[in-house]
């Protein structure tokens, strides 16, 4: 992909899951962007759970706000040429549209980077971890 400046560079939560490697995707976008992060409507506790799980080191995430909020925020936040924001949805679509953001399907965004897309994530973004060492 060719930022053609300087680039900030959102996915959405389960555009994420779609990658095979969202770790790999990461570092190989920290290349290429000034900013990557992780825009979701799911709670923190969710968004933090998968991108620590993946040692995903994110700039940005959408905190307590939404996407289409974020969307913005980090729009104002982040002085860069580009805005693009990765998702799955005609409503991801819409957000990217509404606060002046480039779309990309996930599966755009992959062929254009040469990153791999895995099978659709079936987990549970609620399901607690079980610990062997907790009575």
């Amino acid at each position: 992909m060719d930022s053609g400046g300087t680039m900030t560079l959102a996915f959405e939560l389960e555009a994420l899951k779609r990658l095979a490697d969202p770790n790999a995707v990461f570092d190989d976008a920290r290349k290429w962007t000034e900013y990557v992060g992780v825009l979701s409507d799911q709670p923190t506790y969710v968004v933090t759970n998968f991108t620590r799980k993946r040692r995903i080191r994110q700039d940005f995430f959408s905190g307590p706000r939404g996407v289409d909020e974020s969307l913005e925020n980090v729009y104002d936040q982040f002085d860069t040429d580009r805005h693009v924001f990765v998702g799955t949805t005609t409503e991801d679509r819409s957000a990217a549209e509404n606060a002046d953001w480039e779309y990309l399907s996930v599966e755009e965004a992959a062929e254009f980077a040469g990153w791999d897309l895995g099978e659709p994530s079936e987990e549970d973004p609620f399901e607690t971890e079980t610990r062997d060492d907790w009575p």
